[in-house]
């Protein structure tokens, strides 16, 4: 017989008895963690009432130790049949590991000093079917923390620590820009021309338009119409979705912060950058230098300036015209560059080559322009766009413009970007947003902040699956084997 058969079983017999096996309602039950606080010579006693998930339990025949665990902490119940009576006692037979009990009891200490509730009274709120993972306090296995993450929680304690935390910085992030005048806003998640970064998109399809769709691959051409509105600071966190691989760094459906900041710039976007990751930083660790991995990194401001081309020169030795070469420096790398423009090739040798290098917080500026569509050109540096990338731990973890505000430069490099005049007319442009910067956008700086991966930073995690709640896996229909 099967774990779960057997536990089926128990379920029966508790119907038998007359018990609902999956309760109703249960007022009284306060936290766990002040309960064990609260014990005192004065205390002892005091009745009080709790609620939880039971994760070890000790029979004695006609007693029992159980630990009851919630959102808050554990506390130890210890339940006597001469204490609760006969009936409730057989249904108590039927009560095991994984189960929910509302418990209410005396607070005391057992023979061997740990703070006990002393049951008088319990009520069976769910039946748990199938066992928490054997060893339920160190589940270990990826795959099943990933995939299964109801269990991984109630396992391992740290990881729901690890979301709190997120919850936390992402609540942070909006009181700190609230405090600064930035209104935060709602818009579509599907669009007709995606837009707003280079990505893949993921296609859909609306039946009662009969219409294709896309699911946004950023925040930015909204948040420009709005700035164009009148909403001169204005900012979203929300999901976007790119149709791109699966890593460590990058996960298709993942959490941005956008925001736009009228008669603002670049510099206007550093200044708030480094306030706002130095803010999050004393709130998620209590200073501005932390570990990650076997690092310190230091986020404390200001952030040192670097510049794209030297880095690229200084740890590659190539240039960002020289494609042979940039081919080169990626076969080495074992990197695939067939099919690669020129500014893709750039782009990829940045990455494998220098990132590694910038673990503080640090500002990269001067891309080249066609690297940046969207971005006013900077005046000091013709060819460089008014840009910068902060890095931290070797991630790209936020990247800012001095936003092109110029409606017939912004439509000449659209339609260079959609492949020509031809492309253009073939419905490749969002006339809707050329149409807006026409009626006048006012001069700003825009920033987009990948949430998943400054959590991941500040959390101390190696990867992002570990600060998304349910990350997509590569065999989304894989089914954990059920346990005997």
């Amino acid at each position: 017989m099967t774990e779960r058969e057997e536990r089926t079983k128990h379920l029966e017999a508790l119907r038998e008895l007359g018990v609902d096996p999956y309760g109703t309602r249960f007022d009284g039950a306060g936290p766990i963690a002040p309960v064990v606080a609260a014990y005192s010579v004065e205390t002892e006693g005091r009745q009080y009432t709790v609620a939880g998930r039971i994760t070890a339990l000790r029979s004695y025949g006609k007693a029992a130790f159980l630990d009851l665990r919630d959102a808050t902490g554990k506390i130890q119940i210890y339940a006597r049949k001469d204490d609760l009576g006969d009936t409730p006692w057989k249904t108590f037979q039927h009560v095991g590991i994984g189960d929910l009990l509302g418990v209410t009891g005396k607070l005391g200490k057992t023979k061997t000093g740990e703070i006990t509730l002393f049951s008088t009274r319990f009520t069976l709120l769910t039946k748990a079917l199938r066992p928490l993972p054997e060893k339920w306090h160190g589940l270990r296995d990826p795959e099943v923390r990933y995939r299964q993450r109801y269990l991984d929680l109630i396992a391992n304690p740290k990881v729901r620590e690890t979301f709190l935390r997120r919850s936390r910085l992402i609540t942070t992030t909006r009181a700190f820009l609230e405090a600064r005048g930035y209104v935060e806003v709602e818009t579509p998640m599907m669009h007709a021309i995606p837009g707003g970064a280079a990505a893949r998109p993921f296609v859909t399809h609306h039946n009662a338009l009969d219409a294709k769709l896309f699911l946004r691959i950023a925040l930015e051409i909204p948040l420009k119409k709005l700035l164009v509105g009148g909403f001169e600071r204005v900012y979203e966190i929300g999901r976007v979705f790119r149709n791109e691989g699966i890593d460590a760094n990058h996960n298709p459906e993942f959490t941005l912060l956008e925001l736009y900041h009228a008669y603002g710039d670049l510099r206007t976007m550093m200044d708030l950058t480094e306030a706002l990751v130095s803010h999050l930083a004393r709130e998620a660790t209590g200073g501005t230098r932390f570990p990650f991995g076997e690092r310190e990194i230091g986020v404390e401001p200001p952030w040192p300036r670097r510049d794209y081309l030297e880095l690229l020169r200084e740890h590659a030795g190539v240039g960002p015209k020289d494609e042979d070469a940039l081919r080169a420096k990626l076969r080495e790398r074992k990197v695939e560059t067939a099919g690669l423009s020129r500014v893709d090739l750039v782009d990829k040798v940045f990455s494998e080559y220098v990132e590694p290098h910038l673990q503080s917080a640090t500002f990269v500026t001067g891309h080249p322009v066609e690297m940046a569509p969207l971005c006013k050109e900077d005046p000091s540096r013709p060819g460089q766009a008014d840009r910068f990338e902060a890095y931290i731990a070797g991630m790209e973890i936020a990247n800012a413009y001095t936003e092109l505000n110029d409606p017939v430069e912004q439509r000449r490099r659209l339609v260079d970007q959609a492949g020509g005049d031809e492309m253009a007319r073939a419905g490749r442009l969002d006339e809707d947003f050329l149409r807006a910067l026409e009626t006048g956008m006012p001069p700003a700086g825009g920033l987009g902040i990948g949430m998943d991966r400054l959590v991941m930073i500040l959390t101390n995690s190696p990867t992002v699956r570990e600060v998304i709640l349910f990350p997509l896996l590569r065999d989304m229909g894989a089914a954990a084997e059920e346990e005997s």
